[in-house]
């Protein structure tokens, strides 16, 4: 047989690891896993960092969207009423120009008769005036005619008188 096969007998020492032995390889060994494990622990620290910084972003982010959705919708709601009150203001304005318009036509209406009443009572002022003038000269006439006459029918008197 060779050297190193030897044949084991129970007669030899237990293998057995003296308890300060093992209690220093455990600590060992638990430093060198913390040693081996901090980079990795540290990487998780930054990612849960980065992670609650990212959460922190998208509450922020999503609280904002719901606020420029909540003043967007009541623009809109704003708007909506703004184009109701122009519409209504619109339809005030197209009533209110029909009844100028209206108004405008039965004021040029009256205003025409007026004026037409006017023109008349002035056609006629300007007829009365003209027979006015035509009654003084006619009257003018007629007096000069009875004083001519006069005159003839004392002229008469007088030559019949001679002839008597």
């Amino acid at each position: 047989m060779a050297e190193h096969d030897l044949p084991l007998t129970e007669s030899a020492p237990k293998a057995e690891i003296p308890a300060a032995l093992a209690t220093a390889l455990r600590d060992w060994a638990e430093q060198y896993a913390q040693d081996a494990a901090a980079p990795a622990r540290a990487a998780l620290a930054e990612r849960d960092v980065a992670l609650a910084e990212r959460d922190e972003a998208i509450e922020r982010l999503t609280s904002e969207l719901r606020n420029a959705k909540h003043i967007a919708s009541e623009a809109l709601v704003g708007k909506a009423k703004d184009q109701l009150a122009i519409d209504g203001k619109d339809a005030q304005i197209a009533d209110l120009r029909n009844q100028l318009e209206r108004s405008m036509a039965n004021t040029a209406s009256e205003s025409d008769a007026r004026l037409k009443a006017q023109m008349d009572l002035i056609g006629a002022t300007t007829a009365r005036d003209n027979y006015d003038a035509e009654i003084k000269d006619l009257r003018a006439q007629l007096d000069a005619s009875q004083a001519e006459r006069r005159t003839l029918k004392t002229e008469k008197e007088v030559l019949l008188s001679r002839l008597q």
